[in-house]
């Protein structure tokens, strides 16, 4: 099996794909467990989504912070907010706008539209077509996977962006999930569309692996879960690779704060803000879950002669050489001094491991959505240790 960029993308669009298909039960909203005084200046904010992975900690901080908030959205997934939430509804794969545009026409606008869910240009179009004029600033959520590549450690913002072939606007939802290999262009091609209509007024977050509560795809739940049954545990590599991701929560809060600042332009949200390799991760989820577990590290040539995969069988893990050597080391210097702030590792792995518990048993007692089958899990570490065993 190579390690390269095509493999990584489609392993993570097709994780993507659960979370765009709305898969499982959304988070509930708590108390935003970042600083929640009130905002300097109170903000109308709308909010395309609003009940995914990031959405409820955005609405839950921004009423936190005394904001008014709206949310558009296709109704599905009714819930308990902490405070009042103004819900429209409507559907943007059929271009359904009518109750929002119905508030434009009384001469509504908001102070900042936040939209999560857009990751195909002609829904940028579309709420252009209502929007464009009637709000202060426009903020997308991209993705790191929109840039060209991922070579060389430690880019920033100004990398090259990836590109797409063909018509970008003739895309849907539904062509996007029939080939999520278009992932990476589409986003990309979801950015121009943003500045095209929005220009000096649009912020383009650029988000790695999201983590957390609310996490549907399983790409970091596998660890702690896995942890939590004890045993000897494969861990990939020699612990040394790189690793980054960033907790929903503070990614919904601190954009609510970019919001605040009227920060505009390109950030990569990703974390933590020191840097963190494999081993340092799964010794610090080990140490939140149970003394119990052992792991055992194999070397990246052989995972890969076992066709055990970066990213899907082996969750957040992607080896920090060749193609993919700037995967997990890009920089977010910039999101920092823009106020992006991290919880700690033990508070994502509890509240995840507490979320997890919350959910259904159907859900609970299936096998996970990532990461490596008990029984190959088994099978890879007795063939390890078969090999390890031989003369030199």
């Amino acid at each position: 099996m190579s390690i390269d960029r095509r493999n990584v993308l489609k392993l993570g669009a097709l994780a993507a794909a659960v979370t765009l298909a709305g898969a499982g039960r959304a988070q509930s909203p708590g108390a935003a467990a970042g600083e929640t005084r009130n905002a300097t200046r109170k903000l109308s904010i709308l909010i395309l989504g609003g009940t995914g992975l990031t959405g409820p900690h955005q609405v839950a901080y921004a009423l936190s912070r005394g904001h008014e908030v709206t949310i558009f959205n296709r109704g599905r997934k009714q819930r308990e907010w902490p405070g009042t939430v103004e819900q429209l509804l409507g559907d943007r794969d059929v271009n359904d706008y009518k109750s929002l545009a119905a508030e434009v026409a009384k001469g509504r606008r908001w102070d900042i539209c936040i939209d999560n869910p857009s990751s195909v240009p002609h829904w940028i179009r579309d709420a252009a077509t209502v929007l464009k004029g009637r709000v202060g600033g426009y903020m997308m959520i991209s993705s790191l996977s929109a840039y060209a590549d991922n070579a060389t450690p430690g880019d920033d913002e100004t990398a090259a962006l990836a590109t797409f072939d063909g018509d970008p606007l003739a895309e849907t939802m539904t062509s996007l999930r029939a080939d999520m290999g278009k992932y990476a262009g589409l986003k990309a091609a979801t950015e121009a569309e943003t500045l095209k209509h929005f220009g000096a007024t649009a912020t383009l977050v650029r988000p790695g692996l999201i983590v957390g509560p609310g996490d549907e795809t399983d790409r970091f739940t596998y660890w702690p879960m896995r942890f939590a049954k004890g045993g000897e545990v494969l861990a990939p590599g020699d612990g040394r690779d790189p690793v980054k991701f960033i907790d929903a929560r503070d990614l919904g809060e601190w954009m609510i704060r970019l919001a605040e600042a009227g920060a505009t332009g390109a950030f990569n949200a990703i974390g933590p803000a020191h840097p963190l390799d494999m081993a340092g991760l799964l010794y610090g989820i080990r140490d939140s879950t149970t003394a119990g577990a052992q792991l055992t590290w194999v070397p990246t040539e052989f995972l890969m002669a076992q066709e055990v995969s970066p990213w899907g069988d082996m969750p957040v893990w992607v080896p920090g050489q060749g193609e993919m050597a700037g995967f997990h080391t890009r920089s977010n210097a910039k999101a920092i001094a823009a106020g992006l702030t991290f919880r700690s590792l033990a508070d994502t792995v509890e509240a995840t491991q507490a979320w997890f518990a919350a959910q259904p048993e159907e859900r609970r007692n299936a096998p996970l959505r990532a990461g490596i089958k008990p029984e190959r899990e088994v099978e890879v570490l007795a063939a390890w240790k078969a090999q390890a065993a031989k003369p030199a």
